[in-house]
C-alpha cells in the first residue's frame, strides 16, 4: 500500500492507493420485503467473511481495497462508509456492521440516481484505486430520475466500471411492475466498462453464493462468462432502456394511489 499527498491552497489531503475502489449498491425499494432485505444484508456479510473473498483481496498488487455499502431506492443511504480492507479482521468488521440493524423498504426505483450518487462517492473519497467499480443489485428497471443510460454513460466517462446483480427471484410473476428477463435489461441498459458483467440471482437461497462469486470476480479483476441475450417476444421488452418509465406511466394512467 502506498500513500501520496495532494496539496491544495488551503489544505493537504492524504490519498491512499488501493487495488480497487468498490461501491456496493443494494436495492431496498418498496418491492423488497423485510425478509428479503435481511437476506441481502446477511448474504453480503457471509460472502465478505468467506475465504474466497479474502484470497481475492490478497491476490491484488497492493493487497488492499476501499469498500462502502449503500442501500438505494428513490434515495440512497450509506450503511457502511468507506473502509480500508486488508485483512480477514477488516472483512469481518465490515460484515458485522451489515447485520446490526435492518431498515424498512423505501419507494420507487432510481438506478440512475444510485449510479450518480455512487460515482460522486468515488470522486470525493480519499482513495486512489487502480480500478474503480460500482456493483448494483436490483429487482426492477429504473422508473425515477434521469434516464438510466445517461447516468450509466456519465459514470463510464469517469473511468468507472458498472457490474450488475439483477434479482430475478420472482421471474414469471404477474405483479404490475414485474419485468421478465431483468438480466437483459441490466446487460443492455445498466452495466458497462472494461470487464463488466451481470450475475443474476434466481432463488433467494442462492443469494450469498452469487454475491461471493461476484465479489471474487470484482476484487481479483477476473473475467466473467459472457451473458447471452436471446430474442424476446414479451410485451415488455427488457432491452428497452425506458421500459421502467413506461411501466410507471401505465400504472399512473390506471392508478390506484399516488406515492
Amino acid at each position: 500500500m502506498f500513500t501520496t499527498w495532494a496539496t491544495t491552497a488551503s489544505a493537504q489531503t492524504q490519498v491512499t492507493e488501493v487495488d480497487l475502489e468498490l461501491v456496493l449498491l443494494v436495492d431496498v425499494s418498496r418491492s423488497m420485503t423485510e425478509n428479503e432485505l435481511e437476506i441481502q444484508r446477511r448474504g453480503y456479510a457471509e460472502a465478505l467473511m468467506s475465504e474466497e473473498v479474502f484470497q481475492a483481496v490478497q491476490s491484488g498488487l497492493l493487497q488492499t481495497l476501499a469498500l462502502t455499502y449503500v442501500e438505494w431506492a428513490g434515495t440512497q443511504q450509506i450503511i457502511v462508509d468507506w473502509s480500508l480492507i486488508q485483512t480477514r479482521e477488516d472483512l469481518d468488521a465490515f460484515a458485522e456492521q451489515l447485520t446490526t440493524r435492518f431498515d424498512p423498504a423505501l419507494r420507487r426505483t432510481s438506478i440512475s440516481g444510485a449510479l450518480d450518487y455512487a460515482a460522486t462517492l468515488i470522486k470525493n473519497n480519499s482513495y486512489a484505486g487502480l480500478r474503480r467499480v460500482i456493483d448494483i443489485s436490483g429487482d426492477g428497471p429504473n422508473n425515477l430520475g434521469p434516464l438510466v443510460t445517461r447516468a450509466r454513460d456519465r459514470t463510464l466517462a469517469k473511468g468507472i466500471t458498472i457490474n450488475g446483480l439483477p434479482l430475478m427471484t420472482d421471474e414469471g410473476s404477474s405483479t404490475f411492475f414485474h419485468l421478465d428477463r431483468l438480466d437483459l435489461y441490466y446487460t443492455s441498459c445498466v452495466i458497462g466498462g472494461p470487464g463488466a458483467f451481470v450475475i443474476p440471482v434466481y432463488d433467494w437461497p442462492d443469494f450469498a453464493t452469487a454475491v461471493k462469486r461476484k465479489l471474487v470476480l470484482e476484487i481479483a479483476g477476473l473475467p466473467a462468462q459472457p451473458q447471452l441475450i436471446r430474442a424476446q417476444s414479451s410485451r415488455r421488452d427488457p432491452t428497452d432502456c425506458m421500459v421502467g418509465e413506461k411501466i410507471w406511466r401505465d400504472f399512473r394512467e390506471n392508478s390506484f394511489w399516488d406515492p
